[in-house]
């Protein structure tokens, strides 16, 4: 049996503003219509004996995993949250536990098909090949990675160095950092060295009895996590205290490079991990000046350039090899050559206490959407978008009121004891302290308008009495 595993805890930093902490890039539509997540999903689809997937993610992401697996019609066979980012090996370390529990006696041991939830395939063909061809090693109790042909000397990926080769499956001869782009030239000129594309095939089984050898305390750590896990919804919620006693680390420098079961198989598929704007602008197509443009943007004069807009026009004149990126609230600068600092620039705001580094204006709920539309001192406009059929949670603010205007759509309305309709253009007004709820009866999404008044607008100024997605007495 082959269980597809989609490690998706990134934050994406790296692509800020369009990726932020609470709406990472796997969730975005960057190279395809279907955002990276679903392309992943999608990734191990048609493979012989494959079973649903397992999700690691966040907690925070939750309802975006949920939904965007539920918009392809993928059905994981468990949503394993993370309280606290511990790196890929325990994140596999629990994927593997819930995959040995889901196993029926008598069922072929699992094998684990390890996904990052945030990279680009073009050809899918040659990736279910290459999996296909890993298999009988991984069976064998072998740790298949895969090793993209090189074709540029890249410095911003680790290397793997090629050994004896038995078919299409070779030995790991070496691990190799990130190069200098002499080194990386020398590799490249080679033809004995593959990029690290952080993908694997390997058994469940025997990836947690390699890490009780080589690192006992993060396998018992993710044990207790597991253990102890709450049921919450359609989620698992690993055990805070046991995840956050875990060591931090990756599946490469945990087991990969100290194991004697290494093996890799070259895969050339058109693999990135669009680990920054310029991977992004590589991997989408470019027009005769060598620009790629997404959105409402002109251009005179401009080349080798990524301009990216999604709210408003973005104009250029005579830039040269640079990335322009407009979201609702904040722009992006950068020489091509200077994209990787902007994982600095972020930690920077961070630091500032700004709130841009992890949200965007406009800000995902598992019943729709609320985008901050305009602020100041003692007030705040929202614009709500309801999606057919949801429910916000029965709830009750301290130190605020609130105007409801019905734009699009109609609404169910409870503010106290009363429960009425709402059609468009028709608004009423929830005091301080009144218990309401907004629901969305209808077919089509209902929009909102929504006026907050009050000495704090913070969105924890919300007790929840009721909700219909597990939030109870939560903030998120």
């Amino acid at each position: 049996m082959l269980i597809p595993v989609i490690l998706s805890g990134g934050a994406g930093t790296r692509l800020w503003p369009l990726s932020r902490e609470l709406y990472p890039k796997q969730f975005l539509p960057l190279t395809r219509e279907r955002t990276m997540i679903q392309e992943t999903a999608l990734r191990a689809v048609g493979l012989p004996a494959v079973a649903p997937p397992i999700v690691v993610c966040n907690e925070a992401h939750r309802f975006m995993v949920a939904e965007q697996l539920r918009q392809v019609a993928v059905e994981p066979q468990a949503i394993l949250l993370e309280p606290i980012g511990r790196n890929t090996a325990p994140a596999l370390a629990v994927a593997a536990l819930a995959a040995l529990s889901s196993t029926r006696r008598g069922e072929p041991a699992p094998l684990l098909l390890v996904l990052p939830a945030d990279h680009v395939l073009t050809d899918l063909a040659d990736f279910q090949r290459a999996v296909e061809a890993a298999m009988p090693a991984a069976r064998d109790g072998r740790f298949v990675t895969f090793g993209v042909v090189p074709t540029h000397p890249e410095t911003g990926y680790g290397y793997i160095r090629k050994g004896a080769q038995a078919g299409q499956v070779m030995r790991v001869a070496a691990f190799v950092e990130k190069p200098d782009p002499e080194k990386a030239a020398q590799f490249l000129a080679s033809g004995d060295y593959l990029w690290n594309s952080g993908m694997f095939l390997l058994p469940a089984q025997g990836y947690l009895d390699e890490l009780r050898r080589l690192d006992p305390a993060m396998l018992s750590a993710c044990e207790q996590a597991y253990r102890s896990a709450a049921r919450d919804l359609d989620f698992t919620r690993l055990d805070r205290a046991a995840f956050e006693s875990c060591r931090a680390d990756s599946i490469d420098y945990a087991v990969m490079e100290k194991t004697d079961r290494a093996a890799v198989v070259p895969l050339a598929a058109g693999w990135s991990d669009v680990g920054s704007w310029a991977s992004l602008a590589d991997a989408l197509p470019a027009d005769a000046e060598g620009n790629v443009l997404h959105g409402d943007v002109v251009t005179e004069d401009s080349t080798d350039c990524l301009l990216y807009s999604t709210d408003r026009l973005v104009a250029t004149v005579g830039l040269d090899s640079h990335v322009v990126i407009e979201t609702k609230d904040a722009v992006l600068v950068a020489p091509k050559d200077r994209v990787r600092d902007v994982k600095r620039l972020v930690e920077r705001m961070k630091k500032a206490g700004r709130s841009e580094p992890g949200l965007h204006r406009e800000v995902f709920r598992p019943w729709g959407s609320y985008d901050s539309i305009d602020a100041g001192a003692r007030f705040q406009v929202k614009r709500l978008t309801v999606k057919p059929g949801a429910v916000l949670s029965l709830q009750m603010h301290r130190h605020r009121a609130e105007h409801w205007v019905v734009v699009k759509g109609q609404a169910r309305i409870t503010r106290g004891e009363e429960v009425f309709l709402l059609s468009e253009n028709e608004s009423t007004f929830i005091p301080v302290g009144t218990v309401h709820r907004i629901e969305n009866p209808g077919s089509e999404p209902l929009q909102i308008i929504e006026v907050q008044s009050g000495s704090y607008l913070g969105e924890d100024d919300i007790v929840r009495l009721d909700d219909h997605y597990g939030r109870k007495g939560r903030t998120d």
